[in-house]
């Protein structure tokens, strides 16, 4: 989990980019994205982002891990919807509540591009942000509550002391011989019992950091400052651009083609 979360350290400009620009250009994605639900929008969008991907500065062994959730998951979305989705067209298959059609395995196939057409782009987000800039893109850029900011900066940092304290908990019941054995009530057990202690050090973390943040005036309600200056310039505008580009081309592509179809309609 903590692979996952941790940013990706490099030197190429996108790196610098200010993460506020990373947001907006994956979301603008994304919008265009669930305008439509066709296999054409999604798959010019896949393709304009796997073309980028060797300029992202991400190695491809790190890139691989962080994608392994969308890998999964996509084929498994597709997996449903072509078993369960509304059946039109040709039907090949029936069994109870299972119905495999034309109409079915085309929603699966323009579901499984968007997710990843989405995913890719948001998991190079995570991979080449670092919290603490998107912090300080979030308060000095979009004028968030800087009180706000920083409660949820302290609390993603605090992600990663959630598996260290998993591992510290195993290793203590066990060490005192409450292990997971027992069958599988006894490790759904086990599993219940480090669920609610691991909640409760949790719980006591919070209180304790709250104290300490407000008692070193990060609740004031006077102005505050910052130590790094968020920056939104040409690089920025440049990667929001080619955002709004791949969203324009998908959508271009699918009208064109005649397979924009409004979500709204299935």
């Amino acid at each position: 989990m903590t692979t996952l979360l941790a940013p990706v350290r490099g030197d190429r400009v996108v790196h610098r980019i200010n993460p506020v620009a990373k947001i907006a250009a994956s979301a603008v994605i994304g919008l265009a994205l669930l305008i439509t639900i066709d296999p054409v929008s999604a798959s010019t969008a896949l393709a304009c982002v796997l073309l980028l991907l060797p300029f992202a500065g991400v190695p491809w062994r790190a890139l691989l891990v962080r994608l392994v959730p969308i890998l999964v998951a996509a084929p498994l979305t597709a997996l449903t919807i072509a078993l369960y989705g509304a059946p039109s067209g040709e039907v090949h298959f029936r069994f109870l509540l299972i119905t495999v059609s034309d109409g079915s395995l085309a929603l699966a196939l323009a579901a499984l591009l968007r997710v990843l057409a989405i995913g890719i782009p948001a998991t190079l987000l995570v991979a080449t942000v670092d919290t603490t800039d998107l912090a300080d893109g979030l308060a000095q850029t979009w004028r968030l509550p800087a009180r706000f900011v920083l409660g949820g900066l302290a609390a993603f940092r605090l992600v990663g002391l959630l598996v260290e304290d998993w591992r510290v908990l195993v290793s203590a019941r066990r060490a005192r011989g409450v292990g997971d054995a027992g069958g599988l009530l006894g490790r759904l057990r086990f599993v219940g019992g480090l669920g609610f202690s691991l909640l409760v050090f949790a719980i006591r973390r919070a209180g304790a950091l709250s104290v300490a943040m407000e008692a070193r005036g990060f609740g004031s309600g006077t102005r505050r400052t910052w130590a790094r200056q968020a920056r939104f310039g040409r690089a920025e505008w440049v990667l929001v651009g080619i955002g709004v580009a791949i969203a324009a081309l998908s959508l271009a592509a699918s009208v064109l083609t005649g397979a924009f179809t409004f979500i709204g309609a299935r």
